[in-house]
């Protein structure tokens, strides 16, 4: 938003046009990405009716070619700046010219004049402008108007800077260059038509211009951008200053940054710069996003297992975030929270706060790229697996750590590799509640208990008896039944009341509509009947005998059941479907507790 407003104040003339707008973050924040995406919207703007823009050529031979239709393409002298027409007006009608054309219209619409012509232009309008004793509409025929449309592939309108060796390079690269072989033609190194103007300034006019790892540049380019930023005015050689309207975008990493703070000879450069921080993302599901580009099934022949790249993504966000100061918070569930997950005791403004207090965040930690790189070196070291599974990339980060050429500060690598294996845990956790769901699939199991449920609750709110199927009798409603369904999801003894008038009370709202109860629409009763149909089941599939040699007929069709709904609810394939079973029987094996 801040990116956004620059440029809308910009438009606006509330002055930050005359700033150097600096794009500062670490590496691999998309800062390049940012300017690159505003340099093709600029170039496809310029295409549309709303974002046209216009120049001007000029026919230096007699005007009756003109008339009769003689002038080639190629007799059209360009602009060599691509400047804005009415440049052309002179600088005394221009203030009359303005009022008129803004009498009645709205603000929004209103016309500025700003600048004035190119040293090839202002030589031609002399030129002409003698040539028929001052008479300007007879030297405005030998103009044509015409549409610009920016090309960063053909110069136009877009310009790129970056850095290189101070002995390959000067500033005529910004500011243009004496075309030596014109000054032969011409007799003179100071003619506008014996310079070329071709600098990256010059063809940037009327778009704008990108400073790839802008502080590294060497002092004297630094120089040329106090005048292009404060005063849109460059200084070619052997010529006056010239008027240029264009953004300037630089980027810079951290330490450039630092260096430019400490230079106290830098001043004028600070004080005409707008910083805006690109920070790492911290928003998990975006961080997926970047790796679902690369790795995904189009481009990769090899299966990704289901949260491969979440755990690689959720990695990559924990390093960025900064320790909460509340107690009661983790740093898991402070991610959570900035993914959009609901947190009891937490709403949007304790999320604001925590991003306020934690002004560093996401300008430090692993960059995108150490991931794409780690996932790339599983995909290959895996190839003959088959597949990659969250434990074989989360490896290739842990190795990796030891030798990142970023990483100085052996505590940080310390507290990434315990990251990791809360990223080890979390991931646990979720395939252990995949394999639960998968188990507990039995849509007309899980219907028949709901069923029971219900006419249990409605019995137990009405103070009623519910008849017994088989054996026709009526009993009291089956407390047992609906607290082992209750405590699935920590609903306590003391809210069962309030949780079973609850849910009548949608059922009866529901009927009301003409509607009929689905215990898919309600998500904490889902869960519950989920995990309760989970414990009835989960002994009689005897999961753990995964882990032993033997496996009876009988158990072998339940697991082979259990594996092809993971492959068909969620994304796996039968070897990876295998592993995850394999794993959480190891976990049953061992005598872990089952709980979310």
């Amino acid at each position: 938003m801040r990116l956004v407003n620059f440029f809308k104040s910009a438009a606006q003339g509330y002055g930050t046009e005359k700033r150097v707008l600096l794009l500062h973050g670490p590496v691999g924040s998309s800062k390049s990405t940012i300017v690159r995406r505003i340099k093709r919207g600029m170039e496809r703007y310029t295409r549309t009716e709303e974002g046209a823009l216009y120049t001007h050529d000029w026919y230096l031979g007699d005007i009756e070619d003109i008339e009769m239709g003689r002038v080639k393409e190629t007799d059209w002298e360009p602009c060599p700046m691509r400047e804005e027409p009415l440049h052309l007006i002179p600088p005394d009608l221009r203030q009359v010219f303005v009022e008129r054309f803004n009498e009645n219209r709205p603000t929004e619409e209103h016309l500025a004049i700003v600048g004035d012509l190119c040293p090839v232009c202002r030589f031609n309008y002399r030129d002409l402008m003698r040539r028929y004793d001052g008479d300007w509409a007879k030297m405005m025929r030998h103009i044509r108007v015409r549409r610009l449309v920016f090309a960063e592939q053909d110069r136009i309108g877009i310009g790129t800077f970056q850095p290189k060796d101070e002995k390959n390079q000067d500033s005529t690269e910004l500011t243009g260059d004496i075309n030596y072989r014109k000054i032969a033609v011409y007799g003179s190194d100071s003619d506008p038509r014996a310079f070329n103007f071709d600098g990256e300034f010059n063809i940037a006019n009327r778009g704008v211009i990108e400073f790839i790892e802008m502080l590294k540049l060497d002092v004297a380019f630094l120089y040329d951008l106090l005048g292009a930023s404060q005063e849109h005015k460059i200084k070619s050689k052997k010529f006056a200053q010239t008027d240029i309207d264009e953004v300037i975008i630089g980027h810079t990493n951290e330490p450039e940054y630092r260096r430019l703070e400490n230079n106290e000879f830098m001043e004028a450069l600070k004080d005409r710069t707008v910083r805006i921080d690109i920070p790492y993302i911290t928003r998990l599901r975006d961080e997926i996003r970047i790796y679902e580009r690369d790795f995904n099934r189009k481009k990769v022949r090899v299966h990704i297992a289901p949260h491969t790249i979440e755990m690689a993504a959720m990695w990559a966000v924990l390093t960025r975030l900064e320790e909460p100061k509340k107690a009661n918070l983790t740093l898991l569930q402070k991610m959570k929270l900035y993914n959009g997950k609901t947190l009891p005791g937490f709403t949007e403004d304790n999320i604001k706060e925590l991003r306020k207090e934690a002004s560093r965040e996401g300008m430090e930690g692993i960059s995108p790229r150490y991931i794409q790189d780690k996932i790339s070196n599983a995909l290959v070291i895996y190839q003959e697996e088959g597949y990659i599974n969250p434990f074989m990339v989360l490896t290739e980060l842990e190795t990796g750590l030891k030798n990142h050429a970023l990483i100085t500060n052996e505590e940080d690598r310390r507290r990434y590799r315990d990251l990791l294996s809360v990223v080890r845990e979390e991931y646990t956790e979720i395939v252990k509640n995949e394999v639960q769901r998968a188990i507990s699939a039995d849509e007309e199991a899980i219907t028949r208990m709901c069923a029971n449920y219900i006419d249990n609750i409605k019995a137990y709110t009405q103070r009623e008896r519910i008849r017994n199927k088989y054996t026709g009798q009526y009993e009291e409603p089956d407390e047992r039944l609906m607290r082992s369904i209750e405590e699935k999801i920590d609903i306590p003894e003391s809210r069962k009341d309030d949780f079973r008038r609850e849910i009548m009370n949608y059922i009866g709202a529901l009927a009301i509509e003409g509607k009929t109860f689905d215990y898919r629409t309600n998500e904490r009763l889902h869960k519950a009947l989920e995990l309760k149909l989970f414990e009835d089941q989960k002994d009689s599939i005897k999961l753990t005998s995964l882990v032993s040699q033997v496996i009876d007929k009988d158990t072998q069709e339940k697991i082979d059941v259990v594996k092809s709904r993971l492959i068909r609810d969620f994304g796996y394939n039968e070897q990876s479907a295998t592993d995850v079973l394999n794993y959480v029987a190891s976990i049953f094996a061992r005598g872990d507790p089952y709980q979310r």
